[in-house]
């Protein structure tokens, strides 16, 4: 297998997924992992991941040069490498200007590593430090405008690291420099299967559920139907789904979502109808982390209602909803608070009473777990959509005439993509209510009223995504359609901006 050490990048598990990919078996610890628990015959490979930390503070996470000396081959990854780079006799500092996006990486020398892969193909940066002065015994292979080393290799140990993110999808030749790692580099074999996940994971919940009912929350998503489904499979009736209606969905997908459960997938769900209850807590508030906090409480106590004291918890979390509010493995930043990470859960995490069978895998790996189990296109294939709901694409404070309106423009949206083919193509589209307001003319006459932005972009993880080029007929007609049809909105934008540095929703 080839063993990922975490130093707490938001990227370390996209470093599994691709591996896995690659069907090698890959597992994560942390940074400070120790040797002894190393078998070091079953070890192909090692990868140092990256991480927000900069080698030069004092708490910062250090690399164990132990690790270089268990025969296996060894490929640092932007913080990887610089970890490697001091621990050996090189120099990292602040950069003078960070490297944050695409860059064109020129290939300087050739290599095992880079076999396949064109010079001046592009590759994702994300660093604010950078390598100043490489090891002695180390070679440089590759540059950008920016960054002199970009990757590097130790001349006799079979040690690398590049300076980009190889495991980013936008990183274009990302897969073949780490499938050369992996197979050319690192002789590993390919008898990892999604099939198999599928058996294991249904094994594993019977054996840990036992004879205990589990309560799981459903949402109509593709995470939560996939969950609800592998639950079903693994133990039958003791499955209670619960959909709580927060009143922050989509037009007409409550009822919807309910009814898909019942007569596709043959599993009875429980309506708990609250909206008048979310709406009277979010009143007045405007914050993006407080609307989150305070879905995620009220979530959690109406949720805990329909919870009986000796049952288990599940949840379709999965890995970027896991890093982006709580670290993994490593010392990563949070970047935001997520509903599945509210303080009673975490008790209950702690208590060994939550199954979350999803938490390593990412968004397309999920969609194949539900092709193993047959799950429907159609229910695979809608787009993701927030636990908050509408509240996170509500900019300032939420209101029923704000509600209204947004669900309008939403819907026209999503109606007009799945007309044009383009919904297909996207990973994720919605509508964003601003809390501005412009002026228009309409009829010849003034008017001063709501402005969406318009969102949609491409991605395999939702770790990176980059904006769609909308067709411009289609925006044209999508635009039209809002401003004629939506009393109240009088301006449509387009977002066309990456993650990084944004993120995919605006809150």
């Amino acid at each position: 297998m080839i063993l990922i050490f975490d130093f707490g990048s938001q990227y370390t598990q996209l470093i599994a997924r691709k591996i896995r990919q690659l069907q090698v078996k890959s597992e994560i610890v942390p940074y400070n992992h120790p040797i002894s628990g190393i078998s070091v015959g079953e070890l192909d490979g090692i990868i140092l991941s990256g991480g927000p930390a900069s080698t030069y503070t004092k708490n910062a996470p250090r690399l164990n040069v132990k690790l270089l000396k268990q025969g296996a081959p060894v490929l640092g990854i932007c913080y990887g490498m610089q970890s490697l780079t001091r621990k050996l006799g090189g120099d990292v500092r602040r950069g003078v200007v960070g490297e944050y996006g695409h860059a064109e990486l020129r290939l300087q020398r050739r290599d095992r590593l880079f076999q396949g892969v064109r010079s001046g193909t592009r590759v994702w940066m994300s660093h604010g430090d950078r390598v100043v002065k490489i090891p002695r015994a180390f070679e440089v292979l590759a540059s950008s405008e920016d960054c002199p080393f970009a990757a590097v290799r130790h001349r006799r140990d079979p040690i690398w690291g590049v300076q980009f993110h190889p495991e980013v999808h936008h990183t274009a030749d990302g897969q073949r420099l780490l499938e050369n790692f992996v197979f050319r580099i690192c002789k590993a074999k390919a008898d990892w299967k999604m099939g198999r996940f599928v058996e294991e994971t249904i094994e594993r919940l019977a054996r840990k559920t036992g004879h205990r009912d589990v309560i799981c929350g459903v949402s109509g998503g593709v995470d939560s139907t996939v969950l609800a489904v592998l639950l079903h499979k693994a133990i039958g009736p003791q499955l209670n789904a619960v959909y709580v209606d927060h009143g922050l969905m989509r037009k007409d997908e409550s009822e919807v979502v309910v009814q898909r459960f019942r007569d596709l997938l043959g599993i009875k769900v429980r309506h708990v109808r609250a909206a008048r209850h979310f709406l009277g807590k979010l009143k007045g508030i405007s914050h993006p982390e407080q609307k989150r906090r305070i879905i995620g409480r009220e979530f959690v106590n109406i949720f805990f209602r329909e919870f009986k004291a000796d049952e288990l918890l599940a949840q379709g979390t999965l890995y970027p909803d896991v890093i982006e509010s709580v670290s993994m493995k490593g010392p990563s930043a949070v970047i935001k608070t997520h509903h599945n990470r509210v303080k009673e859960i975490q008790k209950l995490i702690r208590q060994g009473r939550v199954v979350e069978p999803l938490k390593e895998l990412f968004k397309d790996e999920v969609r194949d777990v539900g092709k193993e189990l047959g799950i429907s296109a159609p229910l695979l294939w809608r787009h993701p959509f927030p636990g908050p709901g509408l509240a996170v694409r509500i900019l300032g404070e939420i209101t029923p005439r704000r509600l209204k309106l947004l669900r309008a423009a939403d819907s026209i949206y999503l109606e007009e993509l799945k007309r044009s083919g383009d919904y297909a193509k996207i990973w994720q589209a919605f509508c964003v209510l601003l809390p501005v307001k412009s002026v228009g003319v309409m009829g010849d006459e003034r008017t001063y009223d709501h402005v969406v932005a318009l969102r949609a972009v491409t991605s395999v993880d939702g770790m990176t995504a980059d904006w769609y080029e909308m067709p411009r007929d289609v925006l044209a007609r999508i635009s039209n359609r809002i401003i004629n049809e939506i009393r109240g909105i009088n301006r449509v934008t387009y977002d066309v901006s990456s993650k990084p540095p944004a993120t995919i929703e605006w809150e």
